[in-house]
């Protein structure tokens, strides 16, 4: 259930209470893909970092370990030691990007695994059992993840079997949740919103999903490729026909400023791989702006990554002990990195959600959006 607490403009400040736990939004989900941070970091690290949702991917999880084998485990929270909400993405994009073969037919996909090359059969109703076994608080529903830019009749026709497939998933997570086995049966299910750069599918796929009453409502197909403010269009064009009683989730979404602009234009929810990647490559983001931590200039710089962060990484190590591990490929390197980068997302998400509290998000957002991107 979402509960909206009040706006400043478009920027939302709500509540989104789930069997899991109530998500305080706007929020950054932290992005476990095989069921752990990439860069030795675990769910019980998370609580440390401000954490509030943890992204699976059904498409890794059902190729390995399987997600019959997580199901006899009793499911995801137990297998990773996670007791917050987990949202499970629903394969599709991974299919569509992974898959070196692939045939999309109304029933669904065929491809081969890009782990041995084994052919998988994926389609609505399969990405829904296998979130069922994975237990996971929100399900995605199955879409075609379309390439952009893709032409517009193409477009047109891949949206209305995204409906199609939609209505097939909201059925069999209806007969899932009903069943005497399935771990969580109060699953949740979001709709995503297709429709490439094209302004007009994207109004009419997403008042059709509307109609659907769903738990929740996503925004996919965006930040893969396309110039930042070609996305920012598009997330002001559907804003005004989501429903306003649902959350919202820009998926894949991004770095600190591409999150600072969706939320000015109406979003609540995020997830994106970049802080813990880009944090494995000694990409750090601070307050003032992003630095190289390889850079020679930190040899010998004694103070923390964000002098203003009360993160476990700022308030224990300096940059010159973190530079020496990434050098030196010690794994702990990575893994401060990554904790600190991720901290700086939740916290940010966090001092997003005080200044609409206070009704101080306008001059937040015009102070930090000119800053957060600079590279120091």
């Amino acid at each position: 259930m979402y509960k909206l607490i009040k706006t400043e403009g478009s920027a939302r400040r709500a509540e989104f209470i789930t069997p899991h736990g109530t998500v305080q939004t706007p929020a950054f989900m932290n992005v476990a893909t095989c069921g752990a941070i990439k860069g030795a970091v675990s769910a019980l690290d998370l609580k440390d970092l401000k954490c509030q949702v943890q992204l699976c991917n059904t498409y890794h999880l059902h190729l390995r370990p399987g997600d019959k084998v997580i199901k006899q485990l009793g499911g995801l929270h137990k297998f990773t030691r996670w007791d917050g909400p987990i949202l499970t993405d629903s394969g599709g994009f991974q299919v569509f990007s992974l898959a070196k073969l692939r045939n999309i037919k109304e029933e669904g996909v065929y491809f081969s695994s890009h782990i041995d090359g084994r052919k998988i059969f994926m389609g609505p109703e399969e990405s829904m059992q296998i979130q069922s076994n994975l237990g996971s608080t929100i399900a995605m529903a199955f879409d075609e993840c379309i390439e952009n830019p893709a032409p517009y009749d193409y477009t047109k026709k891949s949206i209305e079997r995204t409906v199609r497939w939609l209505e097939r998933c909201k059925k069999e997570m209806t007969r899932l949740n009903s069943l005497e086995d399935t771990i969580n049966k109060e699953q949740m299910l979001f709709g995503i919103n297709q429709g490439s750069t094209y302004k007009d599918l994207r109004i009419e796929h997403m008042k059709t999903i509307a109609d659907l009453d769903l738990d929740g409502y996503a925004i996919g197909g965006l930040a893969v490729g396309e110039p930042a403010e070609v996305m920012y269009e598009i997330i002001e064009a559907v804003e005004p026909y989501a429903p306003k009683d649902k959350i919202r989730y820009l998926m894949g979404v991004g770095t600190p400023v591409n999150i600072l602009e969706a939320v000015y234009r109406g979003v609540d929810l995020f997830d994106c791989v970049m802080p813990s990647r880009n944090a494995r490559h000694g990409h750090l983001f601070t307050k003032s702006g992003i630095i190289n931590i390889s850079n020679a200039k930190y040899e010998l710089d004694d103070t923390p990554i964000d002098s203003q962060c009360q993160c476990p990484v700022c308030k224990n190590f300096s940059r010159a002990y973190i530079r020496h591990l990434l050098k030196s490929g010690e794994m702990l390197g990575m893994r401060l990195a990554v904790m600190h980068n991720l901290y700086f997302y939740n916290n940010l998400m966090e001092e997003i959600r005080n200044a609409l509290d206070n009704g101080e998000f306008e001059s937040y957002y015009r102070h930090y959006r000119e800053i957060l991107g600079k590279r120091i």
